[in-house]
C-alpha cells in the first residue's frame, strides 16, 4: 500500500548530553539490503543511530542471498568465507548470530581431485603454509620448492609492489612453472578474484594472501556456511536494526535521490523520505542510474560504468542421499566445473551437490541444460556417480562481480556530496569483490555519517 514515509524518530542514547544532540541530527538511509547495505545498518544500530533501509526485492542479501527451489534452501551462489575476514565474523556475532555453530570450519585445503593436494598442518602461520606446500602432493619437489620461494619473497616484500600486474606476470616474474601455477595459483587466483590470473591485478591477490596467510594460522581456515546467505547477516541485521528503532522496507526501492537543504531526499514507490546521509549499497549498475541524474557526481558514475564485470554459474543437483563427494569441497583440474561442494557434508542437505563456475568461459555459449548434462556427466566420469539426479537448478549471476584488473580505478565510498555515499564490494579497498569487502565498504560508510567524520 502506497503511502508518505514518516522519518524516524531518533532514539536517545541513556546518559548522554552533547553527543546525544548529535545523534540525533543523524538520521541515515541506507539503498540495498545485500551485505553492504546491513553491515552499514547494523554498524549505525549498533552505536543507537536509528538507520532505514530501503531494499527493492522481496528478501535481504543482494548478490548473496537465499533461494528456495523444489522444497530445498538454496543460495544464489556458492561463498567461501576466510577465519581472515574478521568483519564479516565480527557483525554475524553482534547480530545474533554463531560463527562456530553457522560454519562448519576446515583448515587451509586445497584439493584438486587425483592432480593437486594441498593440506595445512595446525603450525603458526606462516609456518604452516611452507609444510603444506613443501608437502604438497602432484607437483614435483622442484616445483615445490619454487612455490615455498616465492611466497617467501612475497612476505619479504610485505605482499607490495611498486607496480601492480596481472598475477600470470607475477608469477613468471617468480619462476613459477606452468603446471604449478594451473594446480595452485589459478585455483587461488580464481576463488580469490573471479578473474582469470592473465586478466586479474597481482596486488589485490596479494592483499588477500596477507592477510589470510601470513598473520595467525585460523586466518587461512575456510568457512563454509551451514545456513542460507539472507539468514547468516541481512536477516538478522534487519532484526538488529528494527530492535534499536530503525526500519526495514522491502520491496521498496529507491526511484530517485535528490539533494535538498542539507539532507537527501529518497523517493520510492512508497512516499518521499528526507535524511541527513544516504548510503547506496546497491549493485554498481543501479548505484550507476541512481546517480547518474547528478553532476556533482559525473566522475563517480564513469567509473562505476568502465567497470568491466564477470559471471558466477552456480549448478545444483539433487541426488539420492547416499551420493556424496570424497570432501565437503573439492575442485576440478581443467575441468568445466572448477569447485563442488556437498551439501550434505556442509549443511545436512544429504545428496545435494553444487558445481561452481567461476569468472569468464566457453560455458556462457551452453544452454542450461547441455551445462547442467556436462556438469553431470563430469561427475559420473571423475567420481563414478552413476544415479541420475533428482532435479537440477543453474543459477547464472552474468554480472556477478566487477574484473578485477591491474590498477583498476574504483569508485570511492566518499563522493563529490559529502552526505552522498557509496557502499559496495566493487567501491575501493584493497579487496576483491568478496563479502568480506562488501561489509568493509559499508562499515566505512557507516562511520563516514558519524558527527566529526568528513
Amino acid at each position: 500500500m502506497a503511502q508518505e514515509l514518516n522519518p524516524p524518530s531518533p532514539q536517545p542514547s541513556p546518559g548522554g548530553r552533547g553527543g546525544n544532540r548529535e545523534k540525533q541530527s543523524i538520521t541515515p538511509a541506507i539503498i540495498g539490503g545485500g551485505y553492504a547495505g546491513m553491515a552499514a545498518a547494523a554498524e549505525l544500530a549498533s552505536r543507537n543511530i536509528p538507520v532505514t533501509v530501503f531494499e527493492s526485492a522481496k528478501q535481504l542479501g543482494g548478490r548473496a542471498r537465499g533461494v528456495h527451489y523444489s522444497d530445498t534452501q538454496l543460495d544464489n551462489g556458492q561463498h567461501l568465507l576466510l577465519g581472515c575476514y574478521r568483519e564479516t565474523l565480527r557483525l554475524i556475532e553482534l547480530v545474533g548470530g554463531d560463527v562456530e555453530r553457522d560454519f562448519l570450519r576446515l583448515p587451509l585445503q586445497l584439493d584438486l581431485h587425483g592432480h593437486f593436494s594441498l593440506r595445512a598442518p595446525r603450525l603458526p602461520a606462516p609456518l604452516h603454509l611452507l609444510v603444506a606446500l613443501l608437502a604438497a602432493q602432484g607437483v614435483n619437489w622442484s616445483e615445490r620448492i619454487k612455490a615455498a620461494r616465492f611466497m617467501l619473497a612475497l612476505r619479504g616484500m610485505r605482499f607490495r609492489l611498486t607496480q601492480d600486474m596481472t598475477v600470470a606476470e607475477l608469477l613468471k616474474q617468480h619462476g613459477q612453472d606452468t603446471d604449478l601455477a594451473l594446480k595452485l595459483w589459478e585455483p587461488l587466483c580464481i576463488a580469490a578474484l573471479n578473474t582469470p590470473m592473465q586478466k586479474a591485478s597481482a596486488q589485490v591477490l596479494l592483499n588477500v594472501l596477507r592477510d589470510a596467510l601470513n598473520r595467525k594460522r585460523a586466518d587461512s581456515d575456510m568457512l563454509l556456511p551451514r545456513i542460507d546467505f539472507t539468514t547468516l547477516l541481512p536477516q538478522r541485521a534487519a532484526e538488529y536494526v528494527e530492535r534499536h528503532g530503525g526500519k526495514v522496507h522491502l520491496s521498496c526501492g529507491a526511484e530517485s535521490i535528490v539533494p535538498k537543504g542539507s539532507g537527501i531526499e529518497v523517493i520510492t514507490t512508497q512516499g518521499t523520505q528526507l535524511f541527513s546521509h544516504v548510503i547506496c549499497a546497491t549493485s554498481p549498475t543501479v548505484a550507476a542510474e541512481l546517480l547518474r541524474p547528478l553532476p556533482a557526481l559525473s566522475a563517480t558514475v564513469d567509473r562505476i560504468d568502465a567497470l568491466e564485470q564477470q559471471p558466477i554459474y552456480t549448478i545444483y543437483l539433487q541426488y539420492p542421499a547416499h551420493v556424496q563427494l570424497p570432501h565437503p569441497m573439492i575442485g576440478l583440474h581443467r575441468g568445466l566445473s572448477q569447485w563442488l561442494f556437498d551439501k550434505g557434508q556442509i549443511a545436512g542437505q544429504r545428496g545435494l551437490l553444487a558445481a561452481v563456475i567461476s569468472a569468464e568461459g566457453i560455458h556462457q555459449e551452453l544452454s542450461q541444460e547441455e551445462l547442467a548434462q556436462k556438469v553431470i556427466a563430469e561427475l559420473r566420469r571423475e567420481f563414478g556417480i552413476d544415479a541420475i539426479p533428482q532435479w537440477y537448478k543453474v543459477i547464472a549471476e552474468k554480472r556477478a562481480t566487477f574484473c578485477c584488473s591491474p590498477d583498476l580505478q574504483r569508485p570511492a565510498q566518499r563522493t563529490a556530496i559529502s552526505n552522498l555515499l557509496l557502499a559496495g564490494d566493487y567501491t575501493a579497498g584493497d579487496y576483491p569483490a568478496t563479502l568480506e569487502g562488501a561489509v568493509l565498504s559499508g562499515i566505512g560508510c557507516a562511520r563516514l555519517c558519524l558527527p566529526g567524520r568528513k
